[in-house]
């Protein structure tokens, strides 16, 4: 059976996506189409606050995307030499906290040691900060996308632990995605099971599924990478058959094994 990931393939360089060899594992065949681009903001000012640690109390990280800012700033030599010999130790002393395995692989690949990446969502890594921090310490910095959720945000700030965010990227539908979509479907015909990865892909991909698959739609199983994505889906009106009980290939693979061999998971 066929499985669409509507998800980046992973770095070409760093071996097989995880997703295709779980899914693969379950005898599943699973192919990615690339759904959103990125366009990176404010990497001046990002840095300008990274060179200054004994300002703030922490970092927080709930994207990939975010890493990838501070990578893009780190490619210039002056800055990546400031970061390998004294901020880099600096900011080691202080927590980075992450929502999960991605996004803290990408914190070590900086030289930095993550933690809360099994918290899975940003309420939960709420949760986990909160227990840490003191209210009205020195800020935690959050350099975040344009479309971030209020929940993380607003959980800090009722309890008084103080969050200094920064946009840092923002969100686009990607060019191809029309034509890959269009394409996918009259090579492979309609997937056993659909798969999205944030709100974004159910805003910029919904619309074209729905074309593309007609009344068969109804047949195919919908899952979820995690809960705010199931959240997105359900206010389309899209049924979700499966939520993955944490953010990894392997949690997802399960579900979708189990929700195509029943009625739900």
């Amino acid at each position: 059976m066929k499985v669409l990931l509507l998800k980046d393939p992973k770095d070409k360089d760093s071996g097989p996506d995880p997703y295709i060899e779980a899914l693969g594992l379950y005898d599943l065949e699973a192919t990615l189409i690339p759904v959103l681009s990125f366009e990176f903001l404010s990497l001046e000012s990002l840095f300008e606050k990274l060179s200054h640690p004994e300002c703030y109390g922490g970092l927080v990280f709930t994207s990939p995307r975010a890493l990838e800012a501070i990578k893009i700033c780190l490619k210039e030599n002056s800055k990546k030499e400031a970061w390998s010999k004294s901020l880099k130790q600096m900011w080691n002393i202080k927590p980075t906290y992450v929502v999960g395995k991605a996004t803290a692989s990408l914190v070590e690949e900086i030289g930095l040691t993550p933690q809360g990446e099994k918290c899975g969502n940003a309420e939960k890594l709420a949760e986990h900060i909160c227990s840490r921090e003191k209210p009205n310490s020195s800020a935690l910095l959050f350099p975040c996308g344009a479309l971030k959720r209020e929940v993380l945000p607003t959980v800090l700030r009722e309890k008084g632990i103080p969050l200094e965010s920064l946009t840092v990227y923002q969100t686009t539908q990607h060019p191809d995605l029309q034509e890959s979509l269009s394409s996918y479907f009259s090579q492979q015909g309609i997937p056993a099971s659909i798969v999205f990865f944030s709100p974004s892909g159910v805003k910029f991909c919904l619309q074209h599924i729905q074309k593309l698959s007609g009344d068969v739609i109804n047949h195919v199983k919908f899952a979820a990478i995690g809960p705010t994505t199931a959240e997105a889906m359900e206010a389309a009106g899209i049924p979700v058959s499966c939520t993955a009980v944490s953010p990894t290939p392997q949690d997802l693979a399960a579900g979708i094994h189990k929700a195509l061999h029943t009625q739900n998971c």
